[in-house]
């Protein structure tokens, strides 16, 4: 697959992932939309890929009126959409019988929704063009559950349950659907990871830390999107492994995280 002139929109690519595949698809000749609620660092990525085609379009993922809008903004802009990549998100740390439900909200509305309305948007033009590839960043707590996010693990595995079954769904119309769950990887999403009130959690969580990096993640998701995949889980071998430990041996996953202490 060649990426050179075609049009990518990036959501959440004002840091971490996003920004790293921004940056890897800029290598790659892509014409990029660049999005998400962080305006200023929108501009800053942009600045750093001088001689790429960008456009910077910013937005938040839980302001569900303007969505559509911002989609027929986007598709304005080359007059096409090749590439959508639903990358934005947050996360939490706090218990599920603590967490108020305006969090709940607000990580489901992020997460899940926003993802949703904006791939509705594209999706009639990607038909009318003959296709296109839609690339939604999951999380390996898409496909497991741990402790303290159960918001954060509802949405991303409402978001398999979603994209699965739109890939079926328009899979004779040229559209492919690739779902990325990346384990640890470094970035600042547990920093900025809502506390039990919606406040900020502030803190780098050692198994993030401890991640690979989020070029490492972005090459990995590139390379599943080029080969033509359905899912990849970016990451080192204990992310994959938890993912089978789970898928096989529930009883044996349930009590080992039984007896793990979860941050």
């Amino acid at each position: 697959m060649e990426f050179k002139d075609r049009v990518a929109w990036i959501t959440g690519a004002s840091s971490g992932i996003g920004e790293a595949l921004a940056r890897r698809l800029a290598g790659l000749g892509a014409r990029l939309i660049l999005s998400s609620n962080q305006e200023d660092e929108l501009w800053r990525v942009a600045k750093d890929l001088q001689g790429a085609e960008i456009r910077v379009l910013p937005l938040d993922l839980a302001d569900f009126d303007s969505l559509p809008g911002k989609a027929v903004d986007a598709l304005s802009c080359y007059g096409r959409m090749d590439f959508l990549f639903n990358n934005g998100g947050i996360t939490q740390r706090a218990l599920a019988r603590e967490t108020d439900l305006a969090v709940d909200r607000r990580i489901m509305d992020v997460d899940y929704f926003g993802h949703v309305v904006l791939t509705k948007a594209v999706l009639p033009a990607m038909i009318r063009q003959g296709g296109g590839h839609i690339v939604v960043t999951t999380s390996v707590l898409g496909l497991m559950s741990v402790p303290l996010r159960s918001a954060y693990c509802a949405a991303k595995h409402a978001l398999h349950g979603f994209f699965d079954a739109l890939r079926f769904e328009e899979w004779q119309n040229g559209i492919r659907v690739t779902l990325a769950a990346p384990a640890a990887v470094r970035t600042d999403i547990s920093i900025n990871a809502l506390t039990k009130n919606g406040g900020v959690y502030g803190k780098m969580d050692p198994l993030i830390a401890g991640g690979i990096s989020a070029d490492e993640c972005a090459r990995q998701i590139i390379n599943a999107v080029v080969k033509g995949r359905e899912q990849v889980i970016p990451g080192r071998g204990k992310g994959k492994i938890g993912v089978l430990f789970h898928r096989f041996f529930p009883n044996a996953y349930a009590r080992l995280i039984r007896r793990t202490e979860v941050v």
